[in-house]
């Protein structure tokens, strides 16, 4: 079981890196947009690589952050269902899930998708819009990202069986419904406080003297 661990803190600091240095490409997309904008209104030029780079950048930015968004725990769940069951359920969930959907599912997915990227690297494909792209940076995103996908979904089944044999603690203690609504009212009135307290202009000294 230690080597097993082992390969999972490697896979672990992988997706950190990879899922943090990601989020950078949000930031140049939205740059891209902005000078696109910009170019198209006051030049009146425009191009479809620059629309489709913007492509490229937010489906990078999502593709290659699911596998650290997985290792954060932060997927969509039904959580009014499974945050009913005991940690213990809510483990074997976990386990069953990933063993019978998100390995094979990303299994599925790179199956499909290494050989359109291939066909396309070898081939040259170029996008049919004029002035368009090269599609195999594209389609070599979705491989890489259901790669880390599946790669990350053999870390927490590494993970989850430790936990559950009592090898490693549990770093995600078990939350009910109703304490995830509280804590989901306390960001969003904290967000709100913040707000507020940005929007109110600071008072005069004077004036209260």
């Amino acid at each position: 079981m230690g080597g097993l661990l082992a390969l999972s803190r490697g896979i672990d600091r992988v997706t950190t890196v990879i899922g943090r240095s990601v989020a950078w490409l949000i930031l140049l997309a939205i740059v891209v947009s902005a000078v696109n904008a910009i170019v198209r209104k006051v030049f009146s030029m425009s191009s479809n690589a620059w629309l489709e780079l913007q492509w490229y950048l937010y489906g990078g930015a999502f593709m290659l952050a699911a596998a650290y968004t997985l290792l954060e725990n932060e997927h969509i769940r039904i959580d009014i269902i499974y945050g009913r069951w005991s940690r213990r359920a809510q483990h074997w969930i976990d386990l069953v899930g990933t063993l019978l959907f998100l390995l094979p599912f990303t299994g599925i997915m790179l199956w499909l998708t290494w050989p359109a990227f291939t066909r396309s690297w070898f081939n040259g494909e170029i996008s049919m819009n004029a002035g368009g792209l090269a599609l195999w940076p594209a389609r070599g995103i979705l491989v890489l990202g259901f790669g880390l996908l599946f790669a990350q979904g053999i870390s927490e089944l590494i993970k989850k069986i430790a936990i559950m044999r009592g090898r490693i603690p549990d770093p995600h203690h078990h939350v009910s419904p109703h304490e995830a609504g509280l804590k989901e009212a306390g960001l969003m009135t904290a967000g709100r406080d913040q707000d507020l307290a940005a929007d109110t202009p600071p008072s005069d000294p004077e004036n209260r003297a």
